[in-house]
């Protein structure tokens, strides 16, 4: 009973960011559902096996996105991105120019590899390097590094 109360609070307080995670790596309505219940199926599997060593939050983004990586490279999926396939977000507070440029930099980024998607998310989501590194297991110069590359391929989508 422990678990799913375990289970049900941690879905209950970081869905939201399962969710968003999820979002961005769906091609379509069908495969973010898909994800999202493969996140869920993730977390049920390993929530006793959280030793606490890092915030609960950290472990569920971290399972997320694995979740979602593995799904694309077992899938082999290959998707095209354009801006009609972009769903609308709920924005609060936002104006709609706001709401434009975020679509327009969703699109872009939907436009990247999975790997790439998964760093500049991370650091969208205004973690530090080390933080990436920790969560991705990739150095945290190399994380510098390939952040500086996904921005600069970004500016030049744009232009």
């Amino acid at each position: 009973m422990e678990t799913q109360k375990t289970f049900e609070e941690a879905i209950s307080k970081y869905g939201a960011l399962i969710t968003k995670i999820c979002y961005y790596f769906a091609s379509d309505s069908e495969e973010f559902k898909d994800l999202r219940q493969e996140v869920f199926f993730n977390i049920w599997k390993g929530i006793d096996k959280f030793r606490q060593d890092s915030k609960l939050s950290t472990w569920i983004y971290r399972i997320s996105f694995n979740t979602c990586i593995s799904f694309h490279r077992k899938e082999k999926k290959i998707e095209k991105i354009s801006i009609d396939k972009i769903m609308e977000l709920p924005v609060e507070n936002e104006e709609a120019s706001k709401l434009e440029e975020y679509k327009i930099m969703l699109s872009l980024i939907r436009q990247l590899k999975y790997e790439e998607r998964a760093l500049i998310l991370m650091w969208l989501d205004e973690m530090s390097y080390d933080e990436i590194s920790s969560l991705t297991g990739i150095n945290r110069n190399t994380v510098a590094i390939r952040l500086k590359r996904i921005k600069e391929k970004l500016v030049k989508m744009v232009n």
